[in-house]
């Protein structure tokens, strides 16, 4: 069975999945700051509730983000640790795609990256980018979007969808080969606040 954790924001999701990615069960649910102590304990019921435990586990996806700098951490290191503790594969999974491929009808999808600025995936391209928040709403034309209940709420994005991204992380997973466990790292686009690197481009911390 394969396991599939979102923490890329407030609004996070759990999936459990047939080996070729069909659904079993999930989970999703908001949390304010308590992924690494929410995770785990959801994660055990989601299999408890299939009659199942970690053993049933074949294999781990995690979405790596781009979003919150708390929640991706937590979601990669309890997946890495699973993955090291049971031996399984682990899977990487960009957070926004699969966030939009769960909502077809959605035209992009929105994280917080940070008090004034989100990340932006628009359907069809192919890297999120940064931008302003107040730039936000105009852009996206009132068209409907993925994003979480807090950001939508903070940068005026009415109508937005929440997002719901494991199961989709889970059918990407099941649809090509696993990652290597020890250089998997979480995908930020920028470093924490208050950290300083020099350069540009892609930037991980993990």
């Amino acid at each position: 069975m394969i396991v599939a954790i979102d923490a890329a924001s407030s609004d996070l999701s759990l999936a459990l999945a047939a080996p070729d990615g069909s659904p079993v069960a999930d989970d999703a649910w908001t949390s304010a700051q308590r992924q690494s102590a929410e995770l785990l304990p959801r994660l055990l019921e989601l299999l408890a509730g299939q009659g199942g435990d970690l053993r049933a586990v074949s294999a781990v996806a995690v979405g790596t983000g781009p979003g919150s700098f708390t929640g991706l951490r937590v979601a990669m290191a309890l997946a890495k640790g699973l993955c090291v503790a049971l031996d399984r594969p682990i899977h990487g999974i960009p957070s926004l795609a699969a966030w939009l491929e769960a909502q077809p009808d959605a035209v992009a999808a929105v994280a917080r990256a940070g008090a004034r600025e989100a990340y932006l995936l628009v359907r069809g391209s192919a890297d999120p980018v940064i931008v302003v928040a107040g730039d936000l709403a105009a852009r996206l034309g009132g068209q409907r979007i993925v994003a979480p209940v807090e950001l939508a709420t903070a940068f005026g994005l009415a109508g937005a969808t929440r997002p719901h991204g494991a199961p989709a992380i889970a059918r990407a997973a099941a649809e090509r080969p696993g990652d290597d466990l020890a250089t998997l790292e979480p995908v930020y686009l920028r470093a924490p606040r208050g950290v300083t690197v020099e350069g540009e481009g892609r930037v991980t911390w993990l």
